[in-house]
């Protein structure tokens, strides 16, 4: 995880990495070595582990800091807009161009593009995106002007690439162009020694917001978040966190302002123990909670199908 630090004014990185796990330790290493590249980079890695941060993380560390930062979401936006958004389009490309757009890729003028959820592209888009690697060229929407790219481009996936090119789901070519360079981000519960440092920091952040400066986790609630697994990363940590400080009235935030799925982790809180479907159920509405009720992404960090998923919600009255 990231988060802003004050100034820049020594060209500084203005986001920091917090992590005291060897795993994070080994991620901040390689990105410091490739900050200073301009190599095309893929960061993978499940939903929620922080890869958004550790792409403008690498922007701030290299020597493209002052320069643009955009990001492009691929799989939230509709394909011919995703088009529109990385390559700009001309007056009367396309119903409703009623004018003409500058695209990120001219926009960004040597500094950097995030293109999240990369497995998301069209086939059409992963065509116009190869070319632009290999070329570093690319026309307007509706246009002829030829247009050279100098910004570097980072993509982000919490998708299997290989596993999508072997299913011809995505361009082999593409795939190997931008895996040049590859930062995988471990989930949370592979970096466990990362929980309570991000865990306070968020804790810091978040009591600034709701305006309860000096709140503090008691010793329950810190054993409490080291036992339970986060499937939903540090992204869920962060929810849980926010909905513990709305709920809690104290100077300590204690077990019970934690959601139901956070408290099952310590088999000894409530007295009782739980029957299966309980702690399945809490586990997967928090999975859902936590990729905001997302089937296929909340599928891949269960392990299940989505049908499998589905079936689940619906037996558990999960809406």
């Amino acid at each position: 995880m990231s988060e802003p630090l004050a100034g820049n004014a020594r060209g500084e990185p203005r986001m920091v990495w917090i992590g005291e796990d060897p795993a994070s330790k080994a991620v901040l290493d390689l990105a410091r070595k490739v900050a200073e590249t301009s190599t095309t980079l893929l960061i993978t890695g499940e939903s929620g582990t922080g890869k958004d941060h550790l792409a403008r993380l690498i922007h701030e560390l290299g020597p493209r800091r002052d320069a643009p930062y955009l990001k492009i979401d691929c799989a939230s936006l509709p394909q011919e807009l995703v088009e529109s958004e990385l390559f700009g389009h001309e007056r009367g490309a396309f119903t409703g161009a009623v004018e003409r757009k500058l695209g990120r890729l001219e926009m960004a003028e040597g500094g950097t593009i995030v293109l999240d959820e990369v497995a998301a592209l069209s086939p059409s888009t992963q065509s116009k995106l190869l070319r632009v690697l290999e070329e570093r060229q690319f026309e307007r929407l509706g246009g002829t002007e030829t247009l050279t790219i100098t910004s570097r481009l980072i993509a982000l996936t919490n998708s299997d690439l290989a596993r999508l090119v072997s299913g011809g789901q995505f361009r082999e070519d593409l795939f190997f162009r931008l895996s040049v360079l590859t930062i995988s981000v471990p989930s949370l519960r592979a970096r466990p020694m990362d929980i309570l440092p991000l865990a306070h920091a968020l804790l810091e952040r978040g009591a600034r917001v709701h305006g309860r400066a000096g709140v503090t986790f008691s010793e329950a609630v810190e054993k409490l978040l080291t036992l339970y697994s986060w499937p939903g990363n540090v992204r869920e940590l962060r929810n849980a966190i926010e909905r513990a400080l709305v709920f809690s009235g104290g100077a300590s935030l204690i077990s019970e302002d934690f959601p139901e799925s956070v408290r099952a982790a310590d088999s000894s809180f409530g007295g009782a123990l739980r029957s299966l479907e309980d702690v399945e159920r809490d586990v997967i509405r928090a999975t859902l909670e936590a990729t905001r009720y997302k089937i296929g992404k909340s599928a891949k960090i269960l392990g299940i199908s989505r049908k499998t998923l589905l079936d689940k919600r619906k037996k558990y009255g999960l809406n």
